[in-house]
């Protein structure tokens, strides 16, 4: 159903069981779904958070200056990028990181022209280090890096199975949306993105799933269309 994607993949996400670090088994199990993904022809590239190292907006940080903080929550992104670019080269997919924050030795800067060309050869991309710019989360980055490589969807891996009215770890009875639009998400102050990623979708009309991601397969699932998780759209 999508022929270009981009995944917003959470540092959590790579931490699996442990909530912090990398585990090689959750690293490795993802990256061999991304690879079934990319055997259907599919052009991927994937923004990755840094949570599960350090966050600008975590007690840790509390006493740091912001700018410093977010810029180590920028650095955390590019250790899970490589991490993720090894586990995908390992299952034979070519795979390049790139970086908003220029480091050569490691990882080739961001440059629009140069990521869409590596989707059309067949290659994934991975984005790292978010917009380059403190005060901007990795979600605002996927957005973003969404919007400028053309992508036909967004697609948001969390560890509940969609869009709820309130948090589902919490509250029972809490209401899945199977759809909803971006000005809802807003108006009702829904914890999905932060806002300004959540306007800049809205703004230019790009459509977003929220999907469970410990359920094995549901990339694949949700690529081909099958009606999973949540569906945003403007």
């Amino acid at each position: 159903m999508y022929k270009r994607i981009v995944l917003k993949l959470s540092g959590e996400a790579l931490a699996g069981t442990r909530g912090f670090g990398l585990e090689a088994d959750k690293v490795a199990e993802i990256a061999a779904e991304l690879a079934e993904v990319h055997a259907l022809g599919v052009q991927i590239g994937v923004v990755v958070g840094g949570g599960n190292i350090f966050r600008g907006l975590s007690a840790q940080a509390e006493e740091m200056d912001r700018v410093s903080a977010d810029s180590m929550g920028m650095l955390a992104t590019v250790i899970n990028a490589i991490a993720l670019q090894d586990a995908m080269e390992q299952r034979g997919v070519q795979c390049r990181v790139m970086t908003a924050v220029q480091m050569n030795q490691l990882a080739e800067p961001y440059i629009r022209r140069r990521a869409v060309r590596h989707l059309e050869k067949g290659r994934m991309v991975i984005f790292a280090a978010g917009t380059g710019n403190p005060f901007f989360s990795t979600d605002t980055a996927a957005s973003l890096r969404a919007m400028e490589i053309k992508a036909d969807v967004l697609l948001k891996g969390t560890k509940v199975g969609g869009i709820y009215n309130a948090d589902p770890m919490k509250v029972a009875d809490a209401v899945k949306y199977e759809q909803i639009t971006y000005m809802e998400i807003l108006k009702q102050g829904l914890k999905v993105m932060d806002l300004t990623a959540v306007s800049l979708c809205k703004d230019n009309n790009l459509p977003m799933v929220v999907f469970n991601m410990n359920e094995n397969g549901n990339i694949k699932r949700v690529v081909m269309g099958e009606k999973l998780g949540s569906l945003v759209t403007a």
